[in-house]
């Protein structure tokens, strides 16, 4: 009856008796090493060294974790702040027993506004340019950082499509289910690609990269279009909001499609940027 569908049942990471190296960890390290590789050849062709490179690295990597664990918290489960605040910025569950969790609940939204943020510092003290020039250019390894991402939800069984109806489709095992579902997950990763390919394209074969805000608005457009119309087949990651019309991430999203309209079509986007 299911021949046609794959049923998904691995670890979710290496046992190491005293230590869980977890697939979703290596998922961001991956991603965090590639964003490294990327913009070191970014920062080169700008005639940037080192220095440039620790700072905006560091910056980054604060900013997502941050920013992602903070906008999960905000955004689907603020009770922890009452219930258990220590467990909102520490890898660890500390209510109704200790139990180390590793970063778990990160939301891509956070990781957004955490890393815009960011930016606007690191422009202002490291690079000493607009913040839409470092915006343009750090959205190529972001983009690529995502793909990576969903792969470790598509590993953890997290954030789920829903059921598919017909033989196509994922079971996950993990969810002690026997019936396929949208791989969403996977969905979304591929799109991330195609993303990651269109900035990439534009920064370093055109010369939109000149036109401060741009290659920026086109990120913000194309990726939160992908979230946006995905969300349709994913499971309401909150149980109470599931009959919304539209689910949090959908409502999430548009703000940040309007604003890259607005850098793509704004009227000074022809403007060149030395650099």
């Amino acid at each position: 009856m299911l021949a046609n569908a794959i049923v998904w049942d691995p670890s979710t990471g290496i046992d190491l008796g005293f230590f869980m190296i977890r697939y979703y960890s290596l998922s961001y390290l991956v991603a965090f090493t590639l964003g490294w590789y990327l913009m070191k050849n970014i920062l080169e062709r700008e005639r940037m060294g080192e220095k440039e490179l620790d700072a905006i690295f560091m910056y980054t990597v604060i900013a997502v974790l941050l920013g992602a664990r903070l906008g999960h918290v905000i955004f689907y489960q603020p009770e922890l702040f009452l219930e258990d605040p220590l467990s909102i910025i520490l890898p660890a569950r500390f209510v109704p027993t200790f139990e180390f969790t590793g970063f778990q609940g990160l939301a891509s939204h956070g990781a957004a506004i955490g890393v815009i943020i960011a930016m606007y510092f690191y422009s202002k003290n490291v690079v000493k340019k607009p913040m839409l020039w470092i915006l343009d250019r750090i959205v190529i390894p972001v983009a690529s950082g995502g793909v990576f991402i969903r792969i470790g939800n598509f590993i953890n069984s997290e954030i789920i499509g829903k059921p598919t109806g017909t033989d196509y489709g994922v079971i996950f095992k993990q969810l002690g289910e026997s019936f396929p579902r949208h791989p969403a997950q996977l969905y979304e990763a591929a799109c991330y690609v195609i993303v990651f390919i269109i900035v990439w394209y534009l920064y370093w074969k055109t010369n939109k990269r000149e036109k401060l805000g741009y290659i920026f608005g086109v990120f913000l457009v194309l990726l939160w279009s992908v979230r946006f119309f995905i969300e349709f087949i994913k499971e309401a990651q909150v149980e109470d909001r599931a009959a919304w019309a539209l689910n949090t991430g959908q409502w999430l999203s548009i703000p940040f499609i309007l604003i890259g309209l607005y850098l793509i079509f704004r009227k000074n986007t022809n403007t060149p940027v030395t650099t």
